[in-house]
């Protein structure tokens, strides 16, 4: 997995008018837990980019002071109407002590069915993981070359090693649905295969 290197510092007051104030010089409120004490910082907005509006899955080296922690992204707020990054919540990664984190999922080949005339649907863009962070790949790939019209790759089907997948085993991650078109030549006895 990737990291990003971060630098913050201690946020010395906590409330929502201190917290407004820093928003407008540029500057996100975050707190990081996990470990004895959680603690709350403040990083530059700019910074954030790199980690929030990346398609792989990154942990943050993150610099306090001194003090440097590994952690990764566990939930950020935005405003509901400008879109602005309001707040970041990162967990701190102990060593030898599994993480649950979600990671995208990548689509390759070409499916037969979607040559056929079928429709590709994609139900998910990440899958939810559970393992040691220098197990957690950047992202899983799955394959659709196989992938006929009204067939499917569920969650049951996806297999890493020394990750343990947390999501609903019957969920459907991509199937190929049929068509209009498709329909219409296999009631007309038109298939051809």
């Amino acid at each position: 997995m990737k990291s990003v290197s971060i630098s913050g510092s201690l946020r010395e007051n906590v409330g929502k008018k201190d917290a407004k104030a820093q928003r407008v010089q540029g500057l996100t409120p975050c707190v990081i837990y996990g470990a004895a004490q959680q603690k709350h910082l403040l990083i530059e907005e700019k910074t954030m980019d790199k980690l929030i509006y990346s398609p792989e899955v990154n942990y943050v080296e993150l610099t306090i002071g001194n003090e440097k922690h590994n952690a990764i992204m566990q939930e950020t707020q935005f405003h509901p109407v400008t879109g602005k990054l309001l707040h970041v919540d990162f967990l701190e990664v102990i060593d030898g002590k599994p993480i649950t984190i979600e990671i995208p999922l990548v689509i390759e080949g070409s499916s037969p069915g979607v040559l056929q005339g079928g429709k590709l649907s994609k139900k998910a863009r990440k899958i939810k993981v559970k393992g040691l962070i220098h197990h957690i790949p950047e992202n899983i790939k799955l394959n659709i070359g196989n992938l006929n019209i009204l067939d499917s790759i569920k969650v049951s089907d996806v297999k890493v090693d020394n990750i343990e997948i947390m999501d609903i085993p019957s969920k459907i991650l991509v199937s190929v649905l049929s068509s209009r078109n498709v329909d219409t030549a296999i009631a007309g006895g038109e298939k051809t295969e």
